[in-house]
């Protein structure tokens, strides 16, 4: 229960605010640094930590209602402007399809399904199982930006997850506080519902639209020269979105989430000013607030809360993670350019977070001053019920779902390291489906507004700009890209594409394609990797004529075999024969060649490997994926 909150001053005798307030922030900060250093999802440190400074631990968090009501406001309008102001228009782009259907097919699923099993399995009401089932509904910033930071999957997959956190925040926020009105007030009809639903979620739109559009106004006519420009943007911008926030609230209780969303999303696609200033504060803030916010949570968690729901609230909670999550994970989707494993990624990661925690809370808190004012103990028991089976779910999911999360993208493979393509014309797009195909996540990066379109209406991630430009090929990711291929139709850009990959960006493998064959020895004298365009037609055509089986497969690679050059690093292997690992190979695969300090040759049975030898191995999909794991063991 939450009925023993009392006035921080109050707690513990004669506790300092501002001791505890430091407390609170030191933890949450000491939190975050352990989370990086563990590479492990910060909010499983931070919702441990808010439970071991509860009545569960040291005790030492109390707030009063109205105080805390306060603070999870204005942390919430921090938090969810933060993560809208992030979510490019782009990003969203690369996953439209699934990001649709995920907020509002996969929603529909989840707030249905996750009330259905609350009613049957609990015993409760439908009112109370339609309000944890809509609570439930949100993911949130707040929980999938820290896994997403950890754990880099394709664009297209963590642009899906971000658009679902954001919106279904603002759903559930929204979604509960209609469905709180059928708990707390007489029946209402359907059409009241949506009615209800409708009106906060257009206060919303309308305030943050207001608000958005005031903030845009005065960063690009109102002269902020005076003093520090980029300050008074970052104050600006944070004012906007605690007024956005409170303004809609005002209108319609619930609406904030809405509007600081809509007005963070729409300021953040605006192009205004110091963007980069106003993200980097904005992220500062955010990381304090949430550290903050989600200690002061899990802090209001009593275990005797969690155990009234028993062993039928954990069946709840497998449920909405093991079964109703995968099942909507898996339909959304279906039909884009997600493989199986990345479906199956998002359908297991799916922790919930702030918005699911502090509404639940103020509920809770009201249910329980109905009961005193009614004296109607119903209400007590289901402000019982509705925090023990939220805080159930946000602490089991956030632990293994997002304490796992890691370990559950390496275990389906879902890690592809980034290979930037610039230039998005037949080429490119011809390279970015064969590599696609493979696993690789692939970004292309192009000016021309009809390749951009092209290449974005066939699924792939495209970051628009000159690739010639070091801060485009930065903004595109070139600093984690293990690849990048100069693909355009311009020599001399690509040569300066190739250059600033490794010079400044330091990238492993760069590969240029050099049109004019007189250009080739310019290329490599600067120590650049060329592919040239005419040449490699050429054989091409050569092998099709004199060798036509070998050219049909090597034109099939990456569907149904593969030929992959594994660098030996499994120390065992050191001093073995080719003979010797005959056992070893598997079933469908070969190896072709042995490269070796710059050599390479058919081995012969008695060819003794060393540590550091390249095996050009070629078969089937699964038998060189599956000699690639054994022989080269370490990244």
């Amino acid at each position: 229960m939450i009925g023993t909150l009392v006035p921080l001053q109050e707690a513990g005798g004669q506790s300092n605010v501002v001791i505890v307030v430091a407390a609170i922030i030191a933890v949450g900060i000491g939190a975050q640094v352990i989370a990086d250093r563990f590479q492990v999802p910060s909010v499983l440190f931070l919702i441990l930590a808010g439970v071991a400074m509860g009545p569960e631990g040291f005790d030492v968090i109390h707030f009063a209602p109205d105080t805390l009501s306060a603070i999870v406001g204005i942390s919430v309008a921090i938090i969810v402007f933060e993560g809208a102001f992030h979510l490019k228009l782009d990003k969203v782009r690369t996953a439209p399809n699934a990001a649709l259907k995920l907020v509002t097919i996969g929603a529909a699923i989840a707030f249905l399904a996750t009330s259905a099993a609350v009613h049957f399995l609990l015993d409760a009401a439908w009112d109370i199982s339609l309000l944890i089932g809509a609570l439930l509904v949100a993911t949130g910033p707040t929980v999938i930006t820290p896994i997403l930071e950890v754990v880099p999957v394709r664009d297209r997959v963590a642009a899906a997850m971000e658009v679902e956190g954001i919106v279904n925040d603002v759903t559930a926020a929204i979604l509960a506080i209609v469905v709180f009105k059928g708990v707390t007030a007489e029946r209402l009809e359907n059409v009241q519902f949506l009615s209800l639903f409708f009106e906060r979620l257009g206060a919303g739109l309308i305030v943050g639209g207001v608000v958005a559009l005031v903030l845009w106004y005065l960063f690009e006519h109102v002269d902020l020269s005076r003093g520090s420009a980029p300050q008074s943007a970052r104050l600006l911008t944070l004012a906007g979105a605690i007024v956005a926030y409170a303004a809609a609230n005002t209108i319609a209780k619930e609406a904030g989430v809405a509007a600081a969303a809509t007005a963070g999303i729409l300021l953040g696609n605006a192009d205004v000013p110091y963007e980069e200033q106003i993200e980097e504060f904005k992220g500062d803030m955010t990381l304090i607030v949430l550290s903050f916010l989600f200690i002061a949570l899990a802090a209001q968690i009593e275990f005797s809360t969690l155990a009234e729901v028993g062993w039928r609230g954990l069946v709840v909670v497998v449920l909405v993670g093991l079964v109703i999550r995968p099942a909507l994970a898996w339909i959304s989707t279906a039909g884009d350019r997600f493989t199986r494993n990345e479906r199956l990624f998002v359908g297991l990661v799916g922790p919930r977070g702030i918005i699911p925690a502090s509404v639940a809370t103020l509920f809770a808190l009201e249910l329980q001053t109905l009961a005193a004012d009614t004296n109607n103990p119903v209400y007590a028991a289901e402000a019982d019920l509705l925090l023990g089976t939220v805080f159930l779910t946000i602490l089991l999911t956030v632990v293994f779902q997002g304490g796992l999360a890691r370990r559950i993208a390496e275990a389906l493979d879902v890690l592809p390291m980034r290979v930037l393509i610039v230039g998005g014309g037949r080429v490119g797009l011809a390279l970015a489906e064969r590599l696609e195909d493979r696993g690789e996540n692939v970004v292309i990066v192009d000016d021309r507004k009809e390749s951009i379109e092209n290449a974005r209406e066939l699924g792939y991630t495209v970051h628009q700009g000159d690739g010639t430009n070091s801060e485009v090929l930065a903004d595109a990711g070139a600093d984690h890209a293990k690849s990048v291929i100069a693909a355009t139709g311009n020599d001399d850009a690509n040569l300066l594409i190739a250059q600033l990959a490794e010079s400044k960006f330091g990238v492993d493998r760069v590969i240029a394609r050099v049109n004019e064959p007189t250009n080739v020895d310019a290329f490599e004298d600067l120590g650049v990797e060329t592919v040239s365009s005419s040449l490699a037609t050429a054989w091409a055509i050569d092998n099709r004529i004199e060798r036509p089986a070998l050219s049909n497969w090597m034109t099939e690679l990456g569907r149904s075999g593969d030929v992959q050059e594994i660098e030996v690093t499994a120390e065992d292997l050191t001093g073995q024969t080719i003979d010797d690992l005959d056992d070893e190979i598997p079933n469908g695969a070969i190896i072709a060649l042995v490269s070796r300090n710059g050599d390479s040759h058919i081995p012969d049975p008695e060819f003794t490997l060393e540590y550091g030898d390249h095996l050009t191995v070629i078969g089937r999909n699964e038998a060189v994926e599956t000699a690639l794991e054994r022989w080269h063991p370490h990244d």
